[in-house]
């Protein structure tokens, strides 16, 4: 047996080091280098011992594909592709105290109407696992408890005849490999923990759901590789002072990533929201300025939010600029390009943007929305009622046409927009535009001066004129 030797391993990247080190060298993170052991050599190569051949198959085998557990909990259903895949293994993050465990019990107590469910938890007592489940109302299903934390048992309790079907492991930093002298929730125990669960699974045709803990910056903690291993990686978003909280896929290799489901806390736990549009628009007032609603698309589904702006004189030398629910680099892209090439001054105001509702966006197509709430606070003039907005801005100030106008047009439609200002249509292949729905008043542009033209005083365009008569 070749002998151990101490070894510095980064706990963010999984770099390892001969010394420590303030700064790891390969992913730049600080006091993040933790000692562990690890082999003095390499072990021999692959010629000392003959393998055995494998044997390939073709694209489409005869073995027909087992059907999709479904929890019948539409929302979380959605964001792993219509059901839990036999064999698979997904992921779930979230800060502290977001409610992944009480989603996962409510899922494992859907599930076991049919199927074989395990709850493993590594940080609870049952006791305290049963308290949750009282509160809950889920005492009565019939799902099987266990309080571990060694890989070793864990694995000869499930790979078993009679095993499981679902398995909940809460959380993967807990477990550890009694092969290993480093601490649990190392790179070495996480990555070996959860390959050694993984295999279990696969093999036994298990769904085995993770939970991981986040770092400070949000992503999950441990190495890299633990994400490349699982099927499925789901963060579970939230600000703990709204009540929604959101499930989106960000690696589905069983269905669409991006897919978001929409939760509300409730002191019975969490309900699912079947049409997150109408509650995150629940406050929204029309006629106020520096307020636009978004019409996003959040995976497959159109989801309408309100984006709140702030213009206020500040005395600083350096204006303070604060975003909440957006990026922080395409505002200061987008007010630069509003300076430049529309002459609006922002240079020496604060500026404050905030998406209501606790969501985060990512889509380039809130842009337009953004920069419509902007001019709407500097002129002091609201962006008229029942009204969407959508498009990607350029460099240059051109408003640059977005996918699926058609689905967002729907749903605000559905919700009673009647009005809309979207990107200067392109046409499709056979010469087509694309339809808008009858009851939808669309204004197109295609550079921020027609959004300037819109809020500016007098019949500038035809545009403003249309704006003044619905306004």
């Amino acid at each position: 047996m070749a002998r151990k030797t101490t070894a510095f391993v980064c706990q963010e990247c999984g770099a390892a080091h001969p010394k420590w080190a303030g700064r790891c060298d390969a992913c730049g993170g600080w006091n993040c280098l933790v000692e562990e052991q690890a082999p003095e050599s390499a072990p021999k190569g692959l010629g000392a011992k003959k393998g055995r051949k494998i044997d390939f198959v073709g694209l489409k085998g005869n073995e027909k594909q087992a059907p999709r557990r479904q929890s019948g909990i539409a929302e979380f259903d959605r964001v792993i592709g219509g059901g839990l895949v036999p064999g698979s293994a997904t992921l779930v993050g979230g800060d502290p105290g977001i409610g992944k465990s009480t989603v996962l019990m409510q899922v494992t107590a859907a599930l076991s109407g049919g199927l074989r469910c395990a709850y493993i938890s590594g940080e609870e007592a049952i006791d305290q696992l049963r308290l949750r489940a009282q509160r809950l109302g889920l005492a009565d299903a019939p799902v099987a408890l266990a309080s571990a934390t060694s890989v070793r048992d864990i694995v000869a309790t499930i790979d078993d005849g009679d095993g499981p079907d679902v398995v909940v492991i809460d959380s993967i930093q807990c477990m550890y490999v009694d092969t290993l002298d480093s601490a649990p929730g190392t790179v070495a125990q996480v990555r070996t923990s959860a390959q050694e669960l993984i295999r279990v699974a696969k093999r036994r045709g298990m769904a085995l759901i993770l939970v991981g803990h986040v770092t400070k910056e949000g992503m999950i903690a441990g190495p890299r590789v633990l994400e490349h291993m699982v099927d499925t990686v789901l963060y579970f978003e939230g600000d703990q002072s709204h009540q929604f909280r959101i499930l989106r896929a960000v690696k589905n290799r069983f269905g669409p990533a991006a897919e978001i489901g929409v939760f509300e806390m409730t002191e019975a736990g969490l309900q699912e929201v079947a049409n997150p549009s109408a509650l995150f628009l629940a406050d929204h007032h029309g006629e106020v300025s520096g307020a636009s609603v978004f019409a996003g698309i959040e995976g497959s589904r159109p989801v309408l939010v309100e984006i709140q702006s702030l213009i206020a004189p500040s005395a600083l030398a350096t204006p303070r600029r604060a975003v909440v629910g957006w990026d922080s680099g395409r505002l200061a892209m987008l007010m630069a390009v509003l300076e430049t090439r529309c002459g609006l001054a922002l240079g020496n105001s604060e500026v404050y943007l905030n998406v209501a509702g606790g969501l985060k966006i990512a889509e380039p197509a809130a842009d337009l929305a953004v920069a419509a709430a902007l001019v709407s606070s500097v002129k002091g003039v609201p962006v008229p009622a029942e009204t969407v907005v959508f498009g990607e801005v350029g460099l240059s100030g051109e408003v640059r046409a977005v996918s699926q106008i058609e689905a967002r047009l729907k749903e605000a439609e559905k919700l009673g927009f009647t009005r809309a200002i979207v990107p200067k249509a392109t046409t499709k292949k056979g010469g087509s535009r694309p339809s808008f729905g009858a009851k939808m008043n669309v204004t197109e542009i295609d550079h921020l001066d027609g959004l300037l033209a819109l809020f500016s005083g007098g019949d500038a365009s035809p545009a403003q004129a249309e704006w003044k008569r619905h306004g």
